[in-house]
């Protein structure tokens, strides 16, 4: 495993496991403890993917059976934006996250989108860190124009930005913006989301064959090489062991370029975060009472 250096000096995996949709709570504990047994030690949740209480359990498990320890593991959760109208509902969206997964402290904690009043959930999420509660801070889906602005105007700096990142859609000046202001990319949906068809993809099937590895692993090592944290997730056991099996070969620079030239831009995005349509559902969507 190789490991991102947070801006606060802590090591971020720069592979972790993703439960994105995995609502079935046994499926969910079921899954990460698969992935815990696998080598991954980065689990990330959100309150809006319901199942916080599922990862914790997972976690507990995973410690009891001494699989790892809880230093070992990197657990990241997001607030959503239903709980970033103000600071108090922010610092009550922290403590639900805590008391959900049963843990004293989360590794990383991210404002999921850049609705509501972000600015004032931030600063929920300041005192949270600097009270211990949460060890590490970032956002998701903030794109380089609304990373800047928060850059220039709080604090402390997000230590993360949690984005889409794939060969279909590989952000190069989303990293630029991060690298200047020295934010940990991290890719949602890194290999696409079940869109674009690479596993038919001659190219991608050359290289892989070449490094006797799947396209899978050829698109997760592509990420990671060009920095980026990747979450891959899956409820099936081979394929979450598959997805961690990329610290054994290296692409090389022109097998990079190769497969960045998949790029479509903004065509290749799975979610079309400038579209007032999906801010309308974000704002209007409740995850509990």
């Amino acid at each position: 495993m190789e490991y991102a250096i947070l801006s606060n000096g802590i090591k971020m995996p720069m592979e972790g496991f993703g439960v994105f949709q995995v609502r079935d709570k046994e499926e969910c504990k079921q899954s990460v403890l698969n992935a815990i047994r696998a080598g991954y030690r980065l689990i990330d949740t959100a309150a809006s993917y319901t199942n916080e209480d599922a990862v914790g359990e997972a976690v507990r498990e995973a410690i009891d059976e001494g699989l790892c320890t809880r230093e070992e593991l990197f657990i990241t959760s997001k607030m959503w934006v239903q709980d970033m109208e103000n600071y108090d509902m922010a610092k009550a969206a922290i403590d639900a996250s805590l008391k959900k997964t049963g843990l004293e402290y989360l590794d990383l904690y991210l404002l999921h989108q850049a609705m509501k009043d972000y600015f004032s959930a931030w600063r929920a999420m300041e005192d949270a860190y600097k009270e211990g509660k949460l060890r590490a801070i970032g956002v998701s889906n903030f794109y380089p124009h609304i990373l800047t602005n928060f850059c220039e105007t709080v604090s402390i700096s997000p230590m993360v930005n949690q984005i889409e990142l794939h060969p279909y859609f590989a952000q190069e000046n989303a990293l630029k913006t991060m690298k200047y202001y020295n934010v940990i990319p991290e890719a949602w949906a890194p290999l696409g989301g079940g869109r674009y068809k690479p596993f038919e993809d001659e190219m991608l099937k050359g290289i892989a064959d070449a490094h006797n590895k799947t396209i899978g692993q050829v698109i997760l090592r592509w990420n990671v090489q060009r920095g980026v944290v990747v979450i891959p997730k899956s409820t099936h056991k081979e394929r979450i062991e598959e997805n961690f099996n990329i610290w054994d070969f290296t692409l090389t620079d022109e097998e990079m370029k190769k497969i960045s030239t998949l790029d479509q831009g903004y065509v290749g995005t799975a979610v079309k975060h400038f579209d007032p349509e999906f801010v309308r559902m974000c704002n209007q969507r409740k995850i509990h009472d």
